[in-house]
């Protein structure tokens, strides 16, 4: 059985040891950080499977931080504020938080939430130390040939194309906006890139889709972004 380290940050002394004391009950390390500047150093340092992060603290607040731990590392992070209105939600999610919980929040419903990212996190093949192949239906990426197989037959992508099928393979079910697959991938600001992440899209599709205008893989969601199907 995998053994996880949950890093927590706030800037609440007693939210963080409140949050360990649930987390320690399921057998799950916690990693404490006051502020998101902190978090990043306990980032570089130690191996963590899934982030609480607070929205507002001082320094370098949740929003800011999520924007830059998704720059290099796709590990979970669960949003944590007090406050309930959908826009801070949606920009949390659009920077690449995978979850939100409005303060205050239930424990078990933390733990909830908690254990089932951690399970994708395994299951879906974002962990490093557990899952190097993901098939989804035929669609096959290996990580450690740096090969995307459909049904078996070797599939020729150019670099980026390679990195924007790791992006949603690895994430697989998660919808992904133009933006953020733009600025994971090319690691540049998403402005205006719409055509560009289209163009690729395409083309990946003509190399493993049957039928690429009606694609079986790679979804569009109208009007947010795509997705790879589980």
């Amino acid at each position: 059985m995998e053994h996880y380290f949950v890093l927590v940050v706030d800037d609440e002394k007693e939210i963080r040891d409140a949050i360990e004391i649930y987390l320690k009950n399921e057998g799950i390390t916690v990693l404490k950080a006051k502020d998101g500047l902190e978090a990043l150093e306990v980032l570089s340092e130690r191996q963590i499977h899934l982030i609480l992060l607070d929205v507002m603290m001082p320094r370098l607040d949740g929003i800011s931080a999520t924007f830059k731990i998704r720059e290099k590392n796709n590990i979970p992070i669960i949003i944590l504020s007090a406050k309930s209105e959908d826009t801070d939600k949606i920009l949390g999610l659009q920077v690449g938080a995978d979850d939100y919980i409005t303060k205050p929040f239930n424990p078990m419903e933390l733990v909830a939430r908690v254990k089932s990212q951690l399970r994708r996190y395994v299951t879906f093949g974002t962990y490093e130390g557990i899952k190097k192949v993901i098939d989804l239906n035929g669609l096959t990426f290996d990580r450690e040939a740096k090969e995307v197989t459909v049904h078996g037959e070797p599939v020729k992508l150019t670099p980026i194309e390679y990195k924007i099928v790791e992006l949603l393979m690895t994430n697989a079910g998660r919808v992904f906006s133009i933006n953020e697959i733009y600025e994971r991938v090319w690691k540049e600001p998403g402005y205006n890139a719409e055509n560009t992440v289209a163009v690729h899209i395409r083309k990946i599709r003509e190399k493993i889709e049957i039928d690429p205008k009606n694609p079986r893989f790679v979804k569009v969601v109208w009007g947010i972004g795509y997705k790879i199907e589980k």
